[in-house]
């Protein structure tokens, strides 16, 4: 996702859970509609329009490339809006009946909550299963069920920890590769420094993914979840990972030896330009979001693995991913497929774009794993080639499901992590509160959930 954007809507508040539709409509979910409903078209005997639905902010150069290789199809772009703005209007598109887009942009964790409601094309059916072996895998099956496909992936989020060389210098501070020496070294710079922190600990909704992530990391996998098998679903939001990462940064805030300011505030980008945070745990599109928030520090970020919990070890975490889907309204599902596949694909063209301005993380293997992509050296890093810090990431994450109350979750989430954090709940009770909630809900949602 674009750095330019990403942060501010990767955990978008809830302003609306799952439709009480979704009950209703729950137990014949599994497969994905057709029928007309976007006005998208070809005029006489000229090439198909296709209507996108995309937020990127460099996303004419992507669609001017594609328009210009393709003869029978032609992209219209549309900006939607950005994460919720653009969900909200889609799935009031989708109950419609008419206005909804032929492809749309559509993060990771919203799949499931769209493809419920039937509300996605599987692509399968035109061939994009064709294209599973050009993509790492775990990316290929946040997208899929089986053989049946709702998404094609562009970019993901394997996270790394970015750090001020200058600071760590400064106070005689090592590069943590576990978590024990992460706590360690916290505590040295914040005796040295009062005003200084390790980093800054997400807790608003903006920062509900990164945590996420970090659960990801440390082994936690919330949910079994399958369309294909619904209205089956496992939900286990206070397993051992979960529990370890809660109490681990729970230690950390009642020690004071990191901050808490909510991500995508003023306070946040002054602590990132400030150096009061040494570190900040970052997702692939993190180092262009930092250079565009921080610029003053050009030259004084370095790019690190993330720490690990067990000395040696090589768990990865994932904050962030989007893809783009065909929405069951399309009247031209072959075209859009064809679209959705090659807006970028594997295309250089594209992703010379995607990575240069956008600051796209790839998950399509040949650009992910190519020497473009990896040996390119970053001026605000000092010149290091921070994707080789990040691919090794990418292509270490394991498989994680999302649920189809994931707006839910997060905001049950957030609410329970910020009472801890002000003292209100103990550390140790936040996942088995999360659990108890977000189980409650899916039941009444229509769920037979599996704990």
């Amino acid at each position: 996702m674009s750095a330019s954007r990403k942060l501010p809507s990767v955990r978008r508040v809830a302003t609306a859970v799952v439709s009480a539709a979704v009950a209703t409509t729950l137990l014949a979910a599994c497969g994905g509609g057709s029928g007309g409903g976007s006005g998208s078209g070809a005029a006489g005997n000229g090439p198909v329009h296709i209507k996108v639905w995309a937020w990127y902010p460099q996303f004419k150069q992507v669609v001017a490339q594609f328009n210009k290789t393709h003869k029978d199809v032609q992209v219209d772009w549309v900006q939607a809006g950005v994460g919720q703005d653009e969900y909200t209007k889609l799935k009031t598109a989708l109950k419609a009946g008419q206005g909804a887009p032929d492809v749309v942009m559509l993060e990771f964790q919203e799949l499931p909550t769209i493809q419920l409601t039937k509300g996605l094309l599987d692509m399968s059916k035109y061939g994009a299963n064709d294209d599973k072996g050009d993509y790492v895998d775990w990316a290929w099956k946040q997208v899929s069920d089986g053989d049946h496909v709702y998404a094609i992936p562009v970019d993901a989020g394997p996270m790394a920890m970015l750090y001020r060389a200058d600071i760590f210098k400064k106070y005689g501070l090592k590069i943590p590769t576990t978590w024990a020496e992460y706590k360690d070294e916290a505590a040295k710079l914040h005796k040295a420094n009062p005003n200084a922190y390790m980093t800054d600990f997400g807790s608003d909704e903006t920062a509900a993914g990164w945590l996420q992530g970090l659960q990801w990391q440390a082994g936690a996998r919330p949910y079994d979840y399958s369309a294909s098998k619904l209205p089956d679903i496992g939900v286990k939001l206070n397993d051992a990972g979960a529990k370890q990462v809660y109490d681990y940064w729970g230690d950390l805030v009642k020690n004071k030896l990191v901050d808490t300011a909510s991500y995508a505030t003023t306070d946040f980008y002054n602590g990132l330009s400030t150096g009061k945070y040494a570190t900040y745990l970052a997702a692939g599109w993190g180092p262009g979001y930092l250079s565009s928030v921080a610029k003053k520090t050009a030259g004084k970020w370095r790019a690190a693995p993330l720490p690990q919990w067990t000395a040696g070890g090589s768990a990865q975490g994932d904050w962030g991913g989007s893809a783009f889907s065909v929405t069951s309204k399309t009247q031209h599902p072959k075209e859009a497929t064809e679209v959705a596949r090659e807006l970028f694909g594997t295309s250089q063209e594209a992703w010379k774009i995607g990575i240069d301005q956008a600051y796209l993380f790839p998950t399509v293997n040949p650009v992910l794993n190519g020497a473009y992509f990896q040996d390119k050296k970053y001026a605000f890093f000092g010149g290091q080639q921070v994707n080789k810090v990040f691919v090794p990431a990418a292509n270490g994450i394991g498989t994680f499901d999302w649920s189809p109350f994931q707006d839910f979750a997060y905001n049950t989430q957030t609410t329970e992590v910020g009472k801890a954090i002000q003292g209100q709940t103990p550390w140790s009770s936040v996942a088995d509160n999360v659990q108890q909630q977000v189980t409650s809900y899916a039941s009444k949602q229509g769920f037979k959930v599996s704990k």
